[in-house]
């Protein structure tokens, strides 16, 4: 700030605001969090879309010390309300939407409700500076993201400050768009993990970031040329968006000035990768691998993209990576086996949560339940989540490779894979699949076209075709509601 105090490091739409406006708002922010709150110890928590004022409501917590439970708004209320309660937030900020969504809901720890914009900017004139900032600690919780729920309970993963600060230097190194010149897209939803650290690293670096709330692909890469917009980051979902478009608009982003491309948060298919660099260009492309309690595990940088397939690529700095079998012993390369990661990035554990926690860290280890193999090379390939892995006749199928062919099909514009029970085989393979055009598809041809590719034990006994793959908003598929699906 200091630098250039004038300078903008945020816009949002018609909005911007200036460093120097910015740091002015958080301190204010932090000074009406520390009084509301008094002595308490509380928590606070937000309920919003992005925005210029819910980077400001982070920060401003942040320095004040208060964790922040930094929930989705696309939850249902009933959702949103047993988040509250389970991170025991006294403060909640909502904007509008969800302050109508939720006017009728009950809280049993929240005691104040704040709506952005008009009670934000009451309670930002009513205060004063921060005279004294409370001492931080490295180890002290920053947020609180609550994860997706696509295997069963949200759970709160206490995020420490110490993590976030040593994963932007990391971002920093790795990707190359982080220097106060660069100007990044930050799109993705501040109320995940990715979507917050990659909107504040351009402002931690002095750079600057416009931050869209919906997703609109063609304005997007009107955004890229009319901005020299350097780095984006996106997830699957966006970069299906983007590619679906008409050729002619896609020819208009032909003149970007990007340096980076990132994607996250679920496996990105090698065809999407490829369309991706024919697209925007060598050079550019990263895949990156991690998790809300681990931060980035691994980079797929640009040079790899198209000689390593289906690979999330190499530890990113001051990350080990081990896998293990099922005796506790290291994997030999190309043998499959349970993720473990060990950085600085680790999370705390689960809020209130002592066994899931018990259950993830190993002496100083860190395990979600993802199952992967390293090439001899030491280049990283998640094969699928160990919960998701289909046992059929005795055989281990991991979805995601079935998921990686049928992207392959000419008519498959999205795809999900689980399994079912079976009498004869245990479990089965089913397929929801949804096509690139209005008509359905065939699924014998699928079939076939699946056998030329995969052994016969995974090939889809059941393919069933639907208009949408539901996914939270971090692009990751929602299998427990498939298996809902199926059931019913």
């Amino acid at each position: 700030m200091s630098r250039n105090p004038e300078k903008i490091a945020y816009k949002h739409g018609e909005k911007t605001r200036s460093y120097k406006d910015l740091v002015e708002r958080m301190d204010k922010i932090s000074s009406a969090l520390l009084a509301n709150l008094k002595e308490e110890k509380g928590h606070v928590a937000i309920v919003a879309s992005n925005s210029i004022e819910y980077m400001e409501i982070v920060l401003g917590s942040s320095q004040a010390g208060i964790p922040i439970a930094t929930i989705n708004p696309k939850l249902s209320a009933n959702e949103i309300v047993a988040i509250c309660n389970d991170s025991e937030a006294m403060i909640l900020f909502v904007d509008e939407t969800s302050s109508k969504f939720l006017s009728e809901s009950e809280f049993s720890t929240v005691e104040k409700i704040v709506t952005i914009n008009d009670e934000l900017e009451e309670w930002i004139s009513r205060s004063k500076p921060i005279a004294d900032r409370p001492i931080v600690m490295e180890w002290d919780v920053f947020t609180i993201p609550y994860t997706s729920g696509t295997t069963g309970q949200p759970k709160g993963v206490l995020v420490p400050h110490r993590s976030r600060i040593l994963t932007l230097f990391g971002m920093a190194v790795e990707y190359g768009c982080y220097s106060p010149d660069d100007r990044f897209l930050a799109i993705a939803p501040m109320c995940h993990g990715a979507g917050m650290i990659f909107s504040l690293a351009p402002i931690f670096f002095g750079g600057y970031a416009e931050i869209m709330d919906q997703f609109d692909p063609e304005r997007i890469l009107t955004t890229f040329v009319d901005e020299n917009i350097s780095g984006f980051f996106g997830v699957p979902t966006h970069f299906h968006g983007i590619l679906a478009l008409e050729k002619a608009v896609l020819e208009k982003a032909s003149k970007h000035q990007l340096k980076t491309i990132i994607s996250n948060a679920a496996a990105l298919p090698q065809q999407i990768k490829e369309q991706l660099v024919d697209q925007f260009g060598d050079g550019l492309l990263h895949e990156t691998y991690g998790s809300t309690e681990g931060g980035i595990i691994s980079n797929l940088r640009p040079d790899d993209q198209l000689r390593k397939q289906q690979c999330v690529g190499q530890a990113f700095p001051c990350t080990e990576i081990k896998i293990l079998n099922d005796s506790g012993k290291n994997c030999e390369a190309d043998e499959v086996g349970e993720l473990f990661s060990t950085s600085p990035y680790l999370f705390n554990g689960y809020w209130k949560r002592s066994e899931e926690t018990k259950e993830a860290l190993h002496d100083g280890w860190l395990t979600v339940g993802d199952m992967a193999r390293q090439d001899e090379e030491g280049y990283l390939y998640i094969v699928d989540r160990k919960k998701d892995m289909v046992i059929s006749g005795g055989i281990n199928v991991y979805p995601r490779e079935v998921e990686e062919i049928l992207f392959k099909h000419p008519n498959v514009s999205d795809a999900a894979v689980i399994g079912i029970p079976d009498e004869k085989w245990g479990e089965a393979i089913k397929a929801y699949i949804v096509t690139t055009t209005s008509s359905e598809g065939d699924a014998e041809e699928i079939r076939s076209f699946c056998e030329q590719e995969i052994s016969k034990i995974k090939v889809p006994k059941i393919i069933e075709f639907i208009k949408e793959i539901p996914r939270n908003a971090g692009g990751k598929v929602l299998k427990t509601e498939l298996r809902k699906n199926h059931d019913e």
